[in-house]
């Protein structure tokens, strides 16, 4: 690891620590380094609060003439809640700037590197840009498609089930993979089931740590016909807000009866084969969800499959075999005739979970949206 990378992977920590706090803006860490010295380090910890580069800035004081900055994405070049800090780099005397990957924006891409050359500064752009996209992948997708990160988790044995025949999944992993699920919950804007969950389980679907800390996500329902029941957990909204969307079609009574409890009803069109994922992710964005942990059953999993609009597997495997023709598995839909059907994906990371092993893997390019 050059000094550069060495710097910079400490930049990305950083902002990794800021996980589930930082939406919709991305995850910025930022590292001031002068005569091989540590003078000052920043994240972004929460959208709204100042910048990744003022923390570290207001750290290093005058110790930033002549320094190096680190950070992980490009100096904003426009105004938002904040001002642009590529205007407060360029201030500030620094000599140097070694960035890790411009702004994904399409519209101010490379213009914060430009604002810095311009100024005289020599800016490296690219150090661990792999890793800074990784970290990142949530928010380039946000500003290339207008559309939530979608992340499919689910669990299953060794032999590919996710349920007995009569529906009894609990529990097919062990408490600690449960647990890394609810520090995932923690670090997304949504989690989203069919009202199929709803009836055969009641869940909350609320953040439930150890450490007693974590945000609830906003529950996302898909229910059709609006077929949720009063006493579902999911209807109280004291811990956390629940949309629920269903068809157009839907009935207007049962729609005033769910919206007087509080619950956003979010109707979409819908065909055929069920609610139009792509017309649902386009409002859910427009509502300020820009990420969502998909732990619906196999036919939620199979409509967000075939419309393509898995950005990310999260899959969790236990040492178990279940058995049985009957028993349900991940993902339902359609019966594909040969392998030639199935959809390709890359795998990303292995890595044990308690007893559990809980694979990462993502479509390969051009298999989804």
């Amino acid at each position: 690891m050059t000094t550069d990378e060495k710097y910079m992977q400490l930049a990305l920590d950083l902002a990794a620590s800021a996980k589930g706090n930082t939406n919709p803006n991305p995850l910025v860490g930022a590292v001031i380094v002068k005569d091989g010295v540590i003078v000052g380090t920043g994240l972004h910890r929460k959208a709204g609060e100042p910048h990744a580069e003022v923390h570290a800035f207001r750290m290093a004081g005058e110790h930033a003439k002549g320094a190096t900055l680190y950070v992980t994405l490009e100096p904003c070049s426009h105004f938002g809640k904040t001002p642009p800090c590529a205007n407060l780099v360029k201030d500030s005397a620094v000599s140097r700037v070694v960035v890790a990957m411009q702004d994904p924006n399409p519209t101010v891409a490379g213009r914060g590197i430009q604002l810095l050359r311009e100024a005289g500064i020599e800016v490296e752009v690219g150090v661990l840009e792999a890793q800074a996209r990784r970290l990142n992948e949530r928010f380039i997708h946000n500003m290339l498609t207008k559309r939530p990160f979608i992340i499919s988790k689910y669990a299953m044995t060794l032999d590919g089930k996710i349920a007995a025949h009569t529906g009894h999944s609990k529990w097919v992993t062990g408490e600690a993979a449960r647990e890394d699920v609810h520090r995932i919950r923690h670090e997304v804007d949504g989690i989203l089931v069919g009202v199929g969950t709803v009836l055969a389980d009641n869940p909350s679907l609320t953040t439930r740590l150890k450490e007693d800390y974590g945000k609830n996500p906003v529950r996302i329902i898909m229910d059709s016909s609006l077929r949720t029941p009063a006493h579902a957990n999911v209807l109280n909204v004291e811990e956390a807000k629940t949309i629920i969307v269903c068809s157009e079609d839907a009935s207007s009574e049962k729609i005033a009866t769910i919206k007087e409890k509080g619950i956003t009803v979010m109707p979409v069109r819908s065909d055929e084969e069920g609610l139009m994922i792509d017309d649902m992710l386009e409002k859910l964005y427009q509502h300020g969800i820009t990420d969502i942990l998909v732990e619906g059953g196999s036919t939620v999993n199979s409509s967000f499959l075939q419309q393509g609009a898995i950005n990310k597997y999260m899959i969790y495997i236990a040492p178990k075999v279940l058995g049985g023709r009957l028993s349900l598995t991940p993902i339902a839909g359609q019966n594909p005739s040969t392998m030639d059907e199935a959809w390709d994906v890359e795998f990303s990371s292995f890595e044990q979970v308690g007893q559990d092993l809980r694979i990462i893997a993502y479509p390969k390019k051009g298999e989804e949206k």
